[in-house]
């Protein structure tokens, strides 16, 4: 009778045991981990096509509205020179814009002020929108960013980055 009740406490803690650690870590086992989940940690949006990375692409539309920056940084860990090409709408019209990115090398337009800028004019977008930047080099299969389209009202860093008024 003794050994049946110290068996059934045993048995009792065991299970209590294991009620508790599933309980306490059983979501673990069926929840997505959120390190697996990719995200972009900036204002900007990115993507990688092949050995070229795209960061932190943000469109900072000026007072106007008639001219847009698009603050890039393009980053190839390749071994060969990427011609990194970016088509966008300005004017109502298809237009591409192409830059080499060396390999190992960051390049980056309108990040600071003395960066070059990537200036778009009459884009057809308002600020809050989404800008369509279709990006592509080589024989890679190209992606469409859709860049969030930013100001220095909400966004105080970019002051001195947003685009000259356009002369109408």
């Amino acid at each position: 009778m003794i050994a049946r009740s110290v068996a059934a406490r045993t048995a009792a803690s065991v299970i209590l045991a294991g009620a508790l650690v599933l309980g306490t870590s059983g979501c673990t086992f069926i929840a997505n981990q959120a390190t697996l989940i990719q995200y972009d940690p900036s204002d900007g949006v990115g993507t990688d096509i092949g050995s070229v990375q795209v960061r932190n692409a943000i469109a900072l539309i000026n007072e106007d509205g008639r001219a847009i920056s698009l603050m890039i940084t393009l980053v190839n860990s390749g071994t060969r020179t990427a011609n990194v090409s970016m088509q966008y709408e300005s004017g109502g019209e298809k237009t591409t814009t192409t830059k080499s990115v060396n390999p190992g090398d960051v390049s980056t337009y309108g990040t600071s002020v003395d960066d070059t800028q990537i200036i778009i004019l009459n884009p057809g977008v308002k600020l809050g929108a989404l800008f369509p930047v279709y990006v592509q080099y080589g024989d890679h299969e190209g992606k469409q960013l859709l860049v969030p389209v930013m100001n220095a009202d909400a966004h105080p860093e970019y002051k001195d980055l947003i685009p000259a008024e356009v002369e109408r």
